[in-house]
């Protein structure tokens, strides 16, 4: 808890990727070698950095490339060991141009996968809420 026992608030954003391959819709997932989990592509503002800007430049510095903002996905929120509480806010994206991923530091592995695959790969059960309740957004682009 912060001073007067007024509860702290760590904000991140990040996105729900999508790809159409033929018919089917496919969502990213990554892996983090630093928690050794699966999940979605998030992190925390840098200063002055917009909800949005935060989304756009985490989808660029985890997966290399620059991706298209759809329509809004949702909000998770989950306890930090600290005591915070962590608030994430997610768009529905698409890539944009070129996507050729790179393994660096944060991420050393990305998935396309159907939201079925999705659900049995992720490991925070708030990401998998997100997923089942919001699905693939109505129009995603053919790549």
């Amino acid at each position: 808890m912060a001073r007067n026992d007024v509860p702290e608030i760590q904000m991140a954003a990040g996105g729900l990727v999508w790809r159409r391959f033929g018919r089917e819709a496919k969502l990213v997932v990554i892996h983090r070698p630093k928690y050794d989990d699966w999940t979605l592509p998030k992190g925390k503002p840098e200063k002055n950095e917009s909800p949005g800007e935060t989304a756009r430049r985490e989808i660029q510095e985890e997966l290399g490339f620059e991706a298209q903002f759809l329509e809004f996905a949702g909000v998770i929120h989950y306890p930090l060991l600290d005591g915070r509480t962590k608030v994430v806010l997610f768009w529905h994206m698409t890539p944009r141009g070129e996507h050729d991923f790179q393994a660096n530091r944060e991420v050393d592995e990305m998935l396309w996968l159907t939201p079925a695959e999705a659900l049995k790969k992720l490991s925070h059960d708030v990401e998998r809420r997100l997923v089942r309740e919001c699905g693939p957004p109505a129009a995603i682009p053919s790549n």
